[in-house]
């Protein structure tokens, strides 16, 4: 993996960890989540002129996604209305590096090498580390952790989905264009369902934080799907999953949750897997 695809990759993580922080900071998980896929679908809106249609074969692929898509914002959307960020999202995002690189090698002949096996294992134990934290200071929880290892399976599905789809689109950002003018009406139709006013109120009060948001998940996910085009998928899943690091960060700063000593150690575990995926 070049420097360059790294750092995009870096810059993409922590740009991931920002809206999540937002969703979890929000008064409204479910309506601010839509608000922020709404501002993405937006965004992808504005873009559409200047990007070309995705080539026909992977048109499968980006219907799958998008169905995939709507299941993993409502699973966010829960897993943080019963938990904190910095317990639910090193679970959601530590889990899926491992598993994408065993489906990956087994589904479609796609395996690292040693050093690449090295820093997904190193990656994936540090940010779980991050999880277990919680156990040593009493703050676990059943149902945050079983929303989060369901959010963690959807992401695996849609790793491979979208990963296979970007390839074969012939033009990564269009892709992720399409995928989210589609997710967009179709979250918003599945959460408004019985509540429209309350939607409607909230996108008068809050379509800054929409844009915002949407803005750095559209942004975030183009640029992954764009380097899982130059680079094997397991690989930009698992640094892209750094962006735990980022979140422990905001979380401290921002929503005032504590960074431990366990926490630092895992933090250190995520920079060596970084280091070991760029020199694999």
């Amino acid at each position: 993996m070049s420097l360059e695809v790294m750092g995009i990759v870096l810059f993409a993580a922590a740009l991931h960890a920002t809206w999540n922080a937002l969703v979890r900071a929000s008064a409204d998980k479910f309506q601010d989540t839509v608000l922020i896929v709404l501002g993405a679908g937006a965004g992808a809106a504005m873009l559409l002129p200047f990007v070309p249609l995705p080539a026909p074969a992977s048109w499968p692929y980006l219907a799958a996604s998008v169905v995939i898509h709507v299941a993993y914002f409502l699973l966010v959307a829960f897993a943080y209305r019963v938990g904190e960020l910095s317990f639910v999202y090193p679970l959601m995002r530590g889990s899926p590096p491992a598993i994408t690189a065993v489906a990956g090698a087994l589904l479609i002949d796609e395996s690292p090498a040693m050093g690449g096996w090295a820093g997904v294992l190193l990656i994936s134990f540090g940010v779980l580390v991050l999880a277990g934290d919680f156990w040593r200071s009493g703050r676990f929880r059943a149902a945050p952790m079983a929303f989060a290892l369901a959010t963690a399976a959807v992401i695996v599905v849609y790793t491979l989905v979208d990963g296979q789809g970007a390839r074969l689109s012939g033009h990564a950002f269009s892709y992720t264009v399409w995928m989210f003018l589609l997710t967009a009406p179709l979250l918003l139709v599945t959460v408004a369902a019985g509540q429209r006013g309350g939607i409607l109120l909230r996108l008068r009060r809050g379509w800054r934080r929409g844009l915002l948001g949407g803005t750095c998940t559209l942004a975030s996910y183009a640029l992954a799907l764009w380097a899982m085009t130059l680079a094997p998928i397991a690989l930009v899943a698992a640094l892209r999953e750094t962006s735990v690091v980022f979140a422990a960060l905001i979380a401290a700063v921002f929503l005032k949750e504590p960074i431990t000593r366990i926490r630092t150690v895992s933090i250190v575990l995520v920079f060596l897997g970084a280091v070991a995926i760029k020199i694999s």
